[in-house]
């Protein structure tokens, strides 16, 4: 029996090196000197990526927008505590992705393929498109918001979103593809910057980790925020970035660990980033929630520049242009794994565009067709930027569960199959999105029905 860092899943047996495996051998070279060293630094800084990509990406513009709405509407009571739950939730089932793609070396898409046929693979796949396509709507749109700001136009937005594809694209590795976007990552902190500027009253804050006050309002106004909410935390999207990722940078069994590390760290910071988000809308409270329904013009960072000064709101803008840049390039490239994956092409960040066509083509095509979109007269943008993250939150439920069963396949896994306390956990966060889910759009049936009645 080989050791875990060269062992492979038990039931796809030893993977065939391909040009992928050796472009990414050099990667894998420092990471094997770093562990024979001992240089637990070094070695946490070559293998973080996937996970932190994942969570930081998940704090696009829509999210934020939606944090900040949040506390523009109900101020910071139930929220603050509720948003680190949320990203607790995401750190379990992006732990199942990263540890799933590291011991089969294969993509979630391709796998649902291989072990549950074309109909569940096609279905998923169909799931990941949709979701993606009016999620990177929503993502130009924050683009623009926050150059609105700086009064620029829609021209602009779709000119910096797909520049960035392209840029991020040229060099011909995974690496240094993920070094670009986690370096913009960075920029999510932004948002902590503008919940300081706005001087939270502490004792405020401190009191709202009770979960109280409660959000006010409707019945139905109450499960379109939790199902806002928690799109805005847990997307289709991630599943298929993170596995596909975890597997394109060359993780192995023995990098789980540290896999673990980084998915945690992301989680974290992005668990704070999106509470800031929350108390710079929170500023607004006082005000009637103005700007909420700003995505046509500057919105919410015009907003606050009238109540918190003009720091404030530059700072959120610049915010939302780094939110919304980060997840059109981790969404287009789980679209490109998903394209790849499903049709048997090379899939890899490390492969060349003449040797991975249907890679590169999917990464920038959806990208162009997002882009389209809000260049489109009268095009209902402010629709499509709410209800992305509501999509997600309906459309997640059976992406959750076929990632579940492929964590407890001891087949592929091993003994790396989940713990029974990973699967009691799991199938609780599946229950909540899913009942949260069906209940919004049972409760939007209903009231439909009473209107056309």
């Amino acid at each position: 029996m080989g050791t875990p860092e060269l062992t492979a899943s038990p039931l796809l047996g030893p993977p065939l090196l391909t040009d992928e495996d050796t472009a990414r051998s050099h990667d894998r070279a420092r990471v094997h000197h770093a562990r024979r060293h001992r240089r637990r630094w070094r070695l946490l800084w070559l293998l973080v990526g996937p996970g932190s990509l994942a969570m930081l990406g998940e704090n696009d513009g829509p999210s934020m927008i939606a944090y900040a709405s949040d506390g523009a509407q109900y101020g910071l009571g139930f929220f603050v505590p509720f948003i680190p739950i949320l990203f607790a939730m995401a750190y379990v089932c992006q732990e199942m992705c990263m540890r799933v793609g590291a011991v089969t070396h294969r993509g979630y898409g391709e796998l649902v393929l291989q072990r549950y046929g074309r109909v569940w693979g096609w279905f998923g796949a169909g799931d990941l498109t949709l979701t993606n396509l009016v999620t990177l709507v929503a993502e130009f749109v924050a683009i623009r918001v926050g150059l609105a700001y700086f009064h620029l136009g829609a021209g602009v937005a779709v000119a910096l979103g797909l520049a960035l594809v392209l840029f991020t694209l040229s060099g011909g590795r995974y690496w240094r593809w993920e070094r670009i976007v986690l370096g913009l990552a960075l920029f999510n902190g932004l948002f902590i910057v503008a919940a300081i500027l706005v001087k939270p009253d502490l004792s405020t804050l401190a009191g709202s980790l009770n979960f109280t006050p409660l959000p006010g309002g409707s019945f139905n106004t109450l499960l379109l925020l939790l199902a806002s909410t928690i799109g805005a935390t847990v997307t289709p999207w991630m599943i298929f970035f993170q596995q596909s990722a975890s597997a394109d940078k060359g993780m192995t069994p023995s990098d789980v660990n540290h896999g673990r590390y980084d998915t945690a760290l992301g989680a974290v910071i992005a668990a704070l980033c999106g509470i800031g988000a929350l108390i710079a809308g929170a500023a607004l409270l006082s005000h009637g929630g103005s700007g909420i329904h700003g995505f046509a013009g500057a919105g919410f960072p015009q907003a606050l520049q009238h109540v918190a000064g003009g720091a404030a709101g530059t700072v959120f803008a610049l915010g939302l242009i780094e939110a919304g840049a980060v997840a059109i390039l981790t969404i287009s490239a789980s679209t490109a794994y998903e394209a790849g994956e499903c049709v048997g092409a090379s899939h890899s960040f490390n492969s060349s565009p003449h040797n991975a066509a249907v890679f590169y083509a999917a990464n920038v095509s959806v990208a162009l067709l997002a882009a389209a979109v809000i260049l489109i007269p009268g095009a209902p943008l402010l629709s499509i930027a709410l209800n992305a993250n509501v999509l997600a939150t309906v459309l997640l439920p059976v992406s959750l569960v076929l990632l579940v069963m492929l964590a407890n396949d001891k087949g592929l896994m091993g003994p790396w199959a989940n713990r029974r306390s990973t699967n009691v956990v799991g199938i609780a966060v599946i229950a909540f999105v899913g009942c949260c889910g069906a209940a919004y759009g049972i409760d939007s049936f209903l009231q439909a029905i009473h209107v056309v009645g």
